[in-house]
């Protein structure tokens, strides 16, 4: 009855829920947990089946330049863009996130109890990245260098970011599992370790993964913007203003 009263208190909002990802109480459920003498179904879970294991890979799908769309074009592309200005490149990708969930499974019904080891993949990915520079720029003109160049450091900002998240996240999955089976009532164990995927580990890393917007923000400062507008004895300025032919 303990264990029904506090899930209507939690459903009801009285006990907070955690926001770190430990979504899922999967009990390491007494079956003499707290004893230092080990019960036999913990004795065939812990010495029998394979351990925990968590895989986490991240891969980069490299890049390529698109010239065919003109700068107001880019400009509505992006959605975002600060008042008053104009995009003239920009650097886009797609971040992906897949897990897999596995593991071998050990029942005993005289506790009604079953084990399980997890062994969960994570692979993180950048679709191939698309630095689009605005068609007015002629490719190797002083204008389209500079563009090219700032592009760049928006590219070189998201592969360095997927390394950061590969080591957060795959601290967290080592502390969340820490090598052990983990122990539930009989039938509920992978059911419940899909649920805490989907709602508790595919948010958390995704949200690890948006995190790089705040820095590709940093990039588009209002100094950036007025730099570029100076670049290159002002050719990139004319060529928004008029004042220069642009590239056809």
């Amino acid at each position: 009855m303990a264990g029904q009263d506090y899930q209507r208190r939690l459903a009801a909002g009285l006990i907070p829920r955690m926001r770190l990802p430990i979504f899922l109480l999967l009990a390491c459920v007494t079956l003499g947990a707290q004893a230092q003498t080990r019960t036999p179904f913990q004795v065939r879970c812990e010495d029998t089946i394979s351990k925990t294991v968590s895989v986490l890979t991240a891969q980069q799908n490299g890049y390529s330049i698109d010239t065919h769309l003109p700068y107001k074009a880019l400009t509505v592309m992006k959605g975002t863009a600060r008042a008053n200005t104009w995009v003239l490149g920009l650097t886009k990708t797609d971040s992906r996130v897949a897990i897999a969930l596995a593991g071998p499974m050990l029942q005993d019904p005289a506790s009604g109890y079953e084990c399980v080891a997890p062994q969960i993949t994570v692979t993180l990915t950048y679709a191939p990245v698309v630095i689009y520079i605005g068609r007015e720029f002629a490719p190797g003109s002083c204008a389209y260098d500079e563009i090219l160049a700032h592009e760049l450091r928006h590219m070189k900002t998201y592969m360095e970011h997927l390394p950061r998240v590969e080591k957060t996240v795959r601290a967290a999955l080592a502390k969340r599992f820490e090598a052990r089976p983990l122990y539930a009532p009989s039938g509920t164990a992978k059911a419940a370790l899909a649920r805490e995927i989907d709602t508790g580990w595919l948010p958390y890393i995704k949200a690890q993964m948006r995190k790089v917007e705040t820095l590709q923000a940093a990039i588009d400062s209002p100094q950036e913007y007025a730099r570029l507008g100076k670049a290159c004895k002002g050719e990139i300025q004319n060529i928004l203003m008029g004042k220069a032919a642009p590239a056809n």
